[in-house]
């Protein structure tokens, strides 16, 4: 439901929410040419928390690596570009960046939709309309509560994009089994939650007949 709602959001927004959205999930998924770029980001994330937090560099964390080696690009070029003026000499070939005014676009339009997404998601999880909507948001959260007291941020980040490059992908290869026990699951629940309901009711008579009784005696 959260898929078919960011898709539908996604065809309002224009074509260029559409391109982006799909280019997401492709990576996702691993499919459609994009598996490279999906082995890619898995192989950084995964070689970036070894070095960072495995032990494998000592001193050193992500954001104080990125800084150093950026500080360490500007003064090069700097001096490089001095030097050059000096000596009469090419300056250095540093091209002009630009962000694409389209890519910005295509950036907000998908923030955008899988925002309404969600909002909407929670209103229906919050008006009860959806149960199986609100046992699946039920289980995300608790799972990242539980991975967020047993580790800090940083690792929970990298642990989010592990999770994000390889349980798509393998629900997608093998969704017929995981929807067959959801399906199950589900059933139980519903179950469950009828009995719940049954029993809250009869608890709901109950006292109100007695309310009624003690409402009745002078």
């Amino acid at each position: 439901m959260m898929d078919a709602r960011i898709a539908t959001a996604g065809v309002g927004g224009g074509a260029g929410t559409c391109a982006a959205g799909g280019f997401v999930w492709d990576v996702l998924l691993w499919r459609r040419g994009r598996a490279d770029v999906s082995a890619c980001l898995l192989a950084a994330t995964v070689s970036s928390w070894l070095l960072f937090y495995g032990g494998l560099v000592r001193g050193y964390t992500l954001l104080s690596l990125a800084s150093n080696v950026v500080l360490l690009l500007l003064t090069v070029l700097f001096l490089w570009a001095k030097a050059a003026r000096l000596l009469n000499r090419p300056q250095p070939p540093v091209p002009e960046l630009r962000v694409p005014q389209q890519a910005v676009d295509e950036a907000a339009a998908l923030l955008r939709s899988a925002l309404d997404a969600a909002l909407d998601a929670f209103r229906d999880i919050a008006l009860g309309r959806d149960s199986l909507l609100f046992y699946r948001a039920f289980l995300c959260l608790w799972s990242v509560s539980i991975v967020g007291s047993l580790t800090d941020f940083p690792a929970a980040c990298y642990a989010s994009i592990v999770a994000a490059l390889t349980i798509p992908a393998l629900y997608h290869r093998h969704q017929e089994c995981i929807d067959t026990y959801m399906s199950f699951a589900y059933m139980n629940l519903r179950m469950y939650e009828m009995v719940y309901e049954r029993l809250s009711m009869k608890s709901f008579l109950r006292v109100r007949d007695w309310i009624m009784e003690l409402l009745k005696d002078p």
